[in-house]
């Protein structure tokens, strides 16, 4: 008894947390929790751990030869090399500094990456108070109907109405029960979504009002997505990071060095000296600058391309958001409800038929539907405009 009071009091908690999951815990979990950014993050690691790996030294070099003749038992002499080959100093000063933006530039992948993560999570919360405004005005409706019901079935018994009206009646609350069945699975499907974003992890969004929209307007809105864009920034870093990749290739043709301990024995004898080497070279770098500027020609192209593409994304949403709002200012759902409570009055008391009644509140519930879906759209496009604040 004690344990299933225990597990009873432990599944109570969970659930409440569960409900108590706001968009802002929602994302929060999503970038605690997602497998997609777990991995890219992993790759991002061992990324950065090659390019640091690409700057080491060479690694040690030992040989050992052993010499024979027929005047000599076992060896007659010998020759140890211990030798350790690097690139010119200033080579490694460049290329850690290549290494570092590199990492930048990965950095800022892995951020855009989140972005677009988080923004994809963001628009299924809105899905889903999309989806409970809509529920609400079919459970609306359904209470209505419901009630509509049960004083024509009274008005029926008594003989005050027909079977035609009642009839009526029942199909509307039929056809009612269809559209939320379908409502529920359409939620179900979302929820789904939202917990394969969240690493499998069960996860509801419980808000019921869309989130306010920054301050300062569409403009600020605008000049905040241009000026912030991320794949713009991590083209920017990927510019910045072929620059450095070119100095670096430039200095290719600075001489690999070599210095080393020798030792040479014959019989019982044996001499000690350094080595000191290089190599130039003449043809191993060739191209390679050639290659370094096409790579930094197509990273500024790129970033140019990025920023075109932002700054029209965010002119479009701004347009889209415009022609919302406005289409959204015309209908005033004031008056529809007082039209609803009007027509709702007058089909209690006799003044119009069940099935002008059902003709007129549909074309109502039309327009209030229609208005929903206005709004969802509106704040989608503030979601997409607003994106690289997440």
């Amino acid at each position: 008894m004690m344990k299933s009071t225990i597990f009873t009091i432990a599944a109570m908690m969970a659930a409440a947390s569960l409900q108590a999951q706001s968009l802002t815990d929602v994302l929060a979990s999503v970038e605690r929790n997602n497998t997609e950014l777990k991995a890219l993050q992993k790759g991002n690691e061992a990324a950065r751990l090659d390019l640091k790996q690409a700057n080491n030294l060479e690694g040690l070099s030992v040989e050992y030869s052993p010499f024979f003749n027929s005047a000599a038992r076992g060896i007659a002499s010998s020759e140890l090399v211990v030798t350790q080959g690097f690139d010119f100093p200033t080579l490694y000063g460049a290329r850690r500094k290549a290494a570092h933006l590199q990492g930048e530039a990965i950095d800022m992948q892995y951020r855009t990456a989140r972005r677009d993560i988080l923004l994809g999570a963001k628009q299924l919360c809105l899905d889903l108070i999309h989806m409970n405004k809509r529920r609400a005005l079919l459970d609306e409706r359904r209470q209505a109907a419901d009630e509509l019901l049960a004083m024509f079935t009274e008005k029926y018994d008594g003989g005050e109405t027909t079977a035609i009206e009642l009839n009526k009646v029942k199909m509307e609350r039929m056809n009612l029960e269809t559209e939320l069945a379908q409502a529920e699975g359409d939620r179900a499907a979302a929820l789904q979504q939202l917990r394969a974003m969240n690493g499998g992890q069960p996860i509801e969004c419980t808000d019921t009002l869309y989130p306010p929209l920054p301050a300062g307007g569409y403009e600020a809105m605008y000049a905040q997505a241009v000026s912030a864009d991320l794949p713009a920034m991590a083209a920017e870093a990927a510019v910045k990071a072929a620059e450095q990749d070119v100095k670096v290739n430039r200095q290719g043709w600075m001489p690999k060095l070599e210095i080393g301990y020798r030792r040479n024995t014959d019989g019982t004898d044996a001499s000690n000296g350094f080595l000191i080497g290089g190599s130039i070279p003449l043809f191993a770098n060739r191209h390679k600058v050639k290659a370094a500027k096409a790579r930094q020609e197509e990273a500024r192209m790129m970033h140019d391309d990025a920023r075109i593409k932002a700054e029209a994304a965010a002119r479009t949403a701004v347009a889209d958001m415009t022609r919302l709002r406005r289409s959204m200012a015309a209908y005033d759902v004031p008056l529809m409800r007082q039209t609803l409570a009007l027509l709702r009055t007058a089909v209690e008391n006799g003044e119009m038929s069940v099935t002008d009644y059902y003709v007129e509140t549909d074309n109502v519930y039309v327009n209030m539907l229609t208005y929903i879906d206005l709004e969802r759209q509106y704040h989608g496009a503030a979601a997409g405009l607003t994106k690289n604040g997440l």
